[in-house]
């Protein structure tokens, strides 16, 4: 079986959310989480949790990205069982059937979103039309079956310290220029 797992390429989603989800813990789509709400009065990170987020199941925070993982039944029941104690403690849940009851169904519409090969990127875009909530999925495939890569990474060149030319930048002087 496969489920769902954040994925930070990059810092971003610790700056477009209030919340930003820890990579690698299980998502499920969220859309619950703004059940009550005007998305037109949503302003900000709350918004731009609307409109692209996943929730981590075990921080309730968001993340743009999820990837496609293997998981295992056992996998699968904990993650309904933390999601079920997430809706009754977070979000008013009447009771643990109930949770448990709802909580079914986010995994088995995340389950769903895995129709694609695993390591496939998964993106959201949801938007208020005409009182209801619809949500687009897009995903992202690594090429020739290879992993995602990262961003950016850094690199350490050893041996070459005294050969590299003393570089830095003065922002203070920068600032004050005049740019015209």
């Amino acid at each position: 079986m496969k489920l769902l797992r954040t994925i930070r390429l990059d810092p971003s989603d610790t700056f477009v959310f209030d919340k930003a989800a820890e990579p690698g813990e299980w998502a499920v789509s969220g859309a619950f989480v703004f059940w009550g709400s005007d998305p037109a009065d949503l302003q900000g990170k709350a918004r731009s949790a609307f409109r692209s987020g996943f929730l981590g199941v075990a921080s309730l925070g968001w993340s743009t990205l999820v990837q496609i993982v293997e998981a295992s039944e056992a996998d699968r029941v904990a993650l309904v069982e933390a999601l079920v104690q997430r809706l009754v403690e977070n979000f008013g849940a009447p009771d643990l059937a109930s949770a448990r009851a709802a909580a079914e169904e986010e995994v088995t519409f995340a389950e769903s979103l895995c129709s694609e090969a695993q390591d496939t990127l998964v993106a959201v875009h949801r938007a208020n039309e005409d009182g209801a909530v619809h949500e687009t999925f897009r995903t992202l495939r690594p090429r020739n079956g290879s992993k995602p890569q990262r961003v950016f990474s850094f690199f350490e060149v050893e041996g070459d310290d005294d050969t590299q030319p003393a570089e830095s930048v003065d922002l203070i002087g920068m600032a004050g220029r005049d740019r015209t």
